[in-house]
């Protein structure tokens, strides 16, 4: 086997993509693809929401994704009506099964948030959905009702 051609690959911090499938008030960049490092059946990648924002309402298909909370605080919300919410830290992983509509937001009104995120397939799948969002216009203004800081 040629381990040089086809063994470990690493992708440098300053050589993430971001022309990969977009959603409003995120940005996300592929660090692992099939193109970039020959994966097949995983999609990895980082997102970052920036203070006191959110993104539209998406879902990725019949993909599975984890995303773990790097920096910042995570509010996430998901239903057929964004009804249901949670929240998440540096430290959390997040699970979001196929097809759940769902929605980040940044839960600090001057940090930004970071997270890691790894989908079980290679098609970058964002289907942006047009949902009206119960959260209010601003997502981290003081005296909101967050969960405890641990």
């Amino acid at each position: 086997m040629d381990w040089k051609a086809h063994g470990v690959k690493i992708v440098h911090a300053g050589e993430l993509d971001t022309d990969t499938p977009q959603t409003s008030g995120m940005t996300r960049a592929a660090a692992i693809t099939h193109a970039r490092t020959g994966a097949n059946k995983l999609w990895a990648g980082t997102m970052l929401v920036q203070p006191d924002a959110k993104t539209g309402p998406h879902h990725h298909g019949e993909l599975e994704t984890v995303l773990y909370v790097m920096k910042g605080r995570v509010r996430m919300r998901w239903g057929d009506h964004l009804e249901l919410s949670g929240e998440a830290q540096p430290g959390d992983f997040i699970y979001v099964p196929p097809y759940v509509p769902h929605q980040e937001i940044n839960a600090s009104p001057n940090e930004v948030c970071e997270a890691v995120v790894v989908r079980n397939g290679q098609d970058p799948i964002v289907v942006n959905l047009n949902v009206e969002t119960p959260e209010p216009a601003s997502a981290g203004l003081p005296g909101m009702p967050f969960h405890p800081e641990r």
